[in-house]
């Protein structure tokens, strides 16, 4: 899934020139750092940023200056989801809805199946594909009163992005079926606490708690480090099947009937959580779908 703006130059550094869709650097030697950068939008993901960031864990794997990732969002939120566009270009396009299938099932194992430790910093808001990238990650940092939506049945197809692989394993099938059923947001106080993120810390601590469990990653055994990584994530693996199945699932359903009163929401906007969110009234459902900053 991808469109002109591929062809768009970069800045980042070689070998990520062909990822315009993320803003990429080296700050410190050692560290790669992956910004998800959509002004004016949370850092909503579009059609390249999702190619990109399924993508890109393949040049990282086999970058030798690179020991460790860092991967937040621009402007103090991490991401806000698929924009409308590219949701919108899924329904209606069997081909576009293929290639999807394809990106997001790279996206989760190639980030499983990089041997470098990625790091998160998660701030404010985190749903859908940028949501996927940040518990993916081997090491979540979330802000106390981060907001994290998992909105897939309400936007009318099965969680399938990157919930079914990790979920049940980090917070539980219970915990992990009650929010994944019924949508329900929950603070990054609360996925510290049932075990769904690494650690919360204070809001305005996230990015450089990120940076320095990057510094302590990077300064230890390489070896060591990306073995037991690999070895852990056999868990992961395991769960791979079920999925498969997620991510088929998926993708039938935005070629089903409910998804359209899903998207046809974005016409009814209320304000929730300072985010511009789309309220569905014959299901009694409110979906993250543009959100902009709050007060």
């Amino acid at each position: 899934m991808s469109d002109e703006s591929d062809d768009a130059p970069s800045s980042n550094p070689e070998p990520y020139q062909r990822f315009p869709g993320l803003r990429i650097d080296r700050p410190e030697p050692g560290i790669l750092r992956i910004v998800l950068d959509t002004p004016g939008k949370l850092n909503s993901v579009d059609a390249v940023k999702h190619a990109n960031l399924a993508d890109v864990w393949t040049v990282i794997n086999r970058d030798p200056e690179t020991k460790v990732v860092v991967v937040h969002g621009e402007g103090g939120a991490f991401s806000s989801g698929g924009d409308m566009g590219m949701i919108e270009q899924i329904v209606a396009d069997p081909e576009v809805r293929a290639e999807t299938f394809r990106e997001a099932r790279d996206l989760v194992y190639n980030m499983i199946n990089c041997s470098k430790p990625i790091v998160s910093g998660i701030e404010k808001v985190a749903v859908g594909a940028g949501l996927a990238t940040a518990l993916m990650a081997d090491i979540s940092v979330c802000g106390r009163s981060t907001k994290i939506i998992d909105g897939h049945t309400k936007l009318g197809v099965a969680a399938g992005d990157h919930a079914v692989i990790i979920w049940p394993l980090l917070c539980g099938m219970a915990r992990a079926k009650y929010y994944l059923l019924t949508c329900e947001s929950l603070s990054g106080e609360e996925a510290e606490r049932i075990g769904l993120v690494s650690m919360a810390v204070d809001d305005d601590q996230v990015i450089d708690k990120a940076f320095e469990i990057a510094r302590q990653l990077a300064a230890g055994s390489q070896q060591a480090i990306q073995w037991t990584k690999l070895s852990l994530n056999n868990w992961l693996r395991m769960a791979g099947p079920s999925f498969d199945a997620s991510a088929a699932l998926e993708l039938l359903g935005f070629a089903g009937t409910d998804v359209h009163e899903g998207v046809a929401a974005g016409a009814e906007l209320v304000i929730t959580f300072g985010f511009v969110v789309a309220h569905s009234k014959s299901r009694s459902t409110t979906l993250v779908v543009n959100p902009v900053p709050g007060p």
